[in-house]
């Protein structure tokens, strides 16, 4: 049932941020091979991917009892919050919260900053009101906030927060703002593919942990990168048919199904334990 037609360092990513983190941090490179060829990824394309990731100081090489990897020691600001944009944002935004704002200019000579600040904020789920300016439902401004400063962009740039006074319809000023058209065959993409899915699993009321775990990484992987293109809209700013509803819900369903068994399975191939709390 899993399908993996996936770039190998991006499994391994949703691999140490699922399952890694929770075991300690670390994982030898045996057991990661191992895993990785449950998704049908040989191990020469895991090697191949290890050494663009250490290239990219995304991972460490440690030797415990044999050689192993674990994440960049930066690299854990970005997972928490990237646990909070994929497990606690599944909620639309409240429109009395208002919203925040992002208000940058960069100088010519630094123009490479301007380009980074643009892909990065829409990669958090801001919408681009007009050049240099770029605004989000408010919840987002903590997130905001850390990623400026992590990225050492925040001298460039103002945050505000606010409400909006007018003067266009609101629900047609966010959908210039927003490609909704584009998110929407995103949120589409993973129905279709995973609805299945779930609808198969309903039939079993025990799952294999290996079952579990190769459906699971590959839906986990698909779906962690749509919580950040969509900032979470308050609903009444939505279309009326927002296909995000029915691709939160068969998320949350096979999450829900998945996720415990996966990391048994983990675990049983590593002998690591759950780090504790």
């Amino acid at each position: 049932m899993s399908e993996t037609a996936t770039r190998p360092s991006s499994l391994i990513s949703t691999v140490y941020g699922e399952f890694v983190r929770r075991l300690g941090g670390w994982i030898s490179i045996a057991d990661l091979i191992a895993l990785m060829a449950e998704l049908d990824v040989d191990g020469p394309a895991v090697r191949s991917a290890i050494s663009r990731l250490k290239k990219a100081d995304t991972l460490v090489q440690e030797r415990r009892d044999g050689t192993g990897y674990r994440l960049g020691p930066d690299l854990g600001p970005v997972f928490d919050e990237g646990d909070r944009r994929i497990f606690g944002s599944l909620e639309p935004a409240r429109l009395a919260d208002g919203w925040v704002l992002a208000v940058f200019s960069v100088p010519e000579s630094e123009r490479a900053h301007r380009h980074q600040l643009r892909s990065r904020l829409t990669w958090l789920g801001f919408g681009n009101a007009s050049p240099g300016v770029w605004l989000a439902p408010a919840r987002l401004l903590p997130d905001a906030r850390r990623m400026l400063q992590r990225l050492g962009l925040a001298e460039y740039v103002h945050l505000f927060t606010s409400d909006y006074a007018g003067f266009a319809e609101l629900k047609e000023a966010v959908s210039s703002w927003w490609d909704f058209p584009a998110i929407e065959a995103q949120y589409a993409a993973f129905t279709d593919t995973y609805r299945p899915v779930a609808e198969e699993l309903r039939q079993y009321p025990r799952i294999d942990d290996v079952e579990a775990f190769r459906d699971y990484v590959p839906m986990l992987n698909a779906w962690r990168r749509l919580p950040y293109l969509d900032p979470g809209l308050p609903t009444e700013l939505l279309p009326a048919d927002w296909n995000a509803v029915e691709a939160r819900r068969v998320f949350v369903e096979l999450h829900g199904r998945l996720a415990e068994p996966s990391l048994h399975h983990v675990v049983k191939v590593t002998g690591l334990e759950p780090a504790a709390p």
